[in-house]
C-alpha cells in the first residue's frame, strides 16, 4: 500500500490555512491512502483549531517557534514515522495550486526521481517585482552550480519526496530549507527533477522576505555557508589560490622594478604585501585540505545517521509501533 502524506508547515496561519486545506485532495491516482499533516511552529492564533476542524489527520506542534527550516524537517520526520512512502510539502498561504500535486508525485511513482520540485512561472507571476524575479534567477543559477543539478526555481517550497530522499535529507540552517536540500540532493546522488506548476494570487505578503535587502543578505549568506559546508575544499582552495596568485604577481612586480628598472627601493611595500598574501594564501590552502577531511568525516556520520534512522523506521513498520 502506497501512502502519501501532505505536510503543511504553519505559523499563525488561521486566516489562510482553511482555504489551503479545502483544496487538498483526499484521493489520488497511484496512491492508496492520502493523509494531511500540519506542523504548527509555535503559533499564537487559532491555527491548530482550524486544522482540527478541517479534519487534518496529524498535527505536530513545536512548543516554541523554531523557524521554517526546522519546522520543515520536523514535518519530514513526522511523516516518515507515520509510514509515508511519498511526502508532499506545500505552503499554508495557498500560494501553490493543489491540483498540481499529481504532476508533482508522478516522477516518483514512475521511479524517475526521488525528489521533485515544482517550478513556478516566475516570469508570469504578477506579485513578484522585477528585482525579485532577477534575484530568483541569479539564486537558482548559483544553486545549480553548487549542486550540479538543473533546477529552474530553487526557492520553490512546493516539493515531493520519496521515503528514501526524506530519510537522507537534513537541514542545518534556520532560514530556509529550499536551497540546502537541493545541494544535498546533488551531493548525495538523489535523483531530482523539476515539473512546471501553477500558483494562486497572493493572499498575504511573504513572511520569509521582509525586505529586498534582507532577502539578498540572507540568501547570499545561506549560499556561502552551504558552499563552505558542502564544497569546503573548492571554497578554501579558491580563496587560498587567489591570495597566493596575487602575492606572486606583486612579488614579480617587485623583482621587475628591482632587477630590470633598478628602482626596487621604492617598492618595498609591494614585497611586504606579497609576503603577507602568499603566507595567508598558503595557510588557507592548508585549511582547504583540513576542511576536506572534516567533510569526509561529516559524510560518514550522516551515512551512519541515515542507516540508524532507516533501521528504526523499518523496525517500527514491522512491529506496527505507533508514532510518538
Amino acid at each position: 500500500m502506497t501512502k502519501l502524506i501532505i505536510q503543511i508547515p504553519c505559523h499563525n496561519e488561521e486566516e489562510t490555512l482553511g482555504l489551503t486545506l479545502s483544496t487538498l485532495p483526499r484521493r489520488m491516482e497511484g496512491v492508496d491512502l492520502v493523509e494531511w499533516l500540519v506542523i504548527d511552529d509555535g503559533s499564537g492564533d487559532r491555527t491548530v483549531e482550524v486544522a482540527r476542524s478541517a479534519g487534518v489527520d496529524h498535527i505536530v506542534r513545536n512548543p516554541a517557534r523554531r523557524g521554517l527550516a526546522r519546522t520543515f524537517l520536523t514535518g519530514l520526520r513526522a511523516c516518515l514515522a507515520r509510514g509515508a512512502d511519498i511526502i508532499v510539502n506545500i505552503d499554508a498561504d495557498n500560494q501553490y495550486r493543489a491540483e498540481c500535486i499529481p504532476d508533482l508525485i508522478r516522477p516518483i511513482l514512475e521511479h524517475q526521481a526521488d525528489m521533485v520540485i515544482g517550478a513556478r512561472p516566475i516570469g508570469e507571476t504578477a506579485q513578484f517585482s522585477s528585482l525579485k524575479k532577477l534575484l530568483q534567477k541569479i539564486g537558482s543559477s548559483v544553486v545549480r552550480l553548487a549542486s550540479r543539478t538543473d533546477v529552474p526555481d530553487a526557492a520553490s517550497g512546493f516539493r515531493a519526496f520519496s521515503r528514501e530522499a526524506a530519510l537522507r535529507l537534513k537541514v542545518d540552517n534556520n532560514y530556509t530549507y529550499t536551497l540546502e536540500t537541493i545541494i544535498q540532493a546533488g551531493q548525495r546522488g538523489i535523483a531530482l527533477v523539476s515539473v512546471p506548476i501553477q500558483t494562486n494570487p497572493a493572499t498575504r505578503p511573504s513572511r520569509l522576505v521582509k525586505s529586498t535587502f534582507s532577502y539578498v543578505w540572507l540568501s547570499t549568506s545561506t549560499i556561502l555557508r552551504i558552499f563552505i559546508v558542502y564544497r569546503p575544499f573548492r571554497f578554501f582552495a579558491a580563496v587560498g589560490g587567489t591570495l597566493t596568485l596575487l602575492g606572486l604577481l606583486l612579488g614579480l612586480r617587485f623583482l621587475y622594478y628591482f632587477y630590470l628598472v633598478g628602482r626596487g627601493q621604492g617598492h618595498i611595500q609591494s614585497l611586504i604585501l606579497a609576503s603577507v598574501l602568499i603566507g595567508i594564501g598558503f595557510q588557507t590552502l592548508m585549511v582547504a585540505f583540513l576542511a576536506d577531511l572534516l567533510n569526509v568525516n561529516r559524510r560518514l556520520m550522516e551515512e551512519t545517521e541515515y542507516r540508524l534512522r532507516k533501521l528504526d523506521l523499518d523496525r517500527d513498520r514491522r512491529d506496527n509501533v505507533p508514532p510518538h
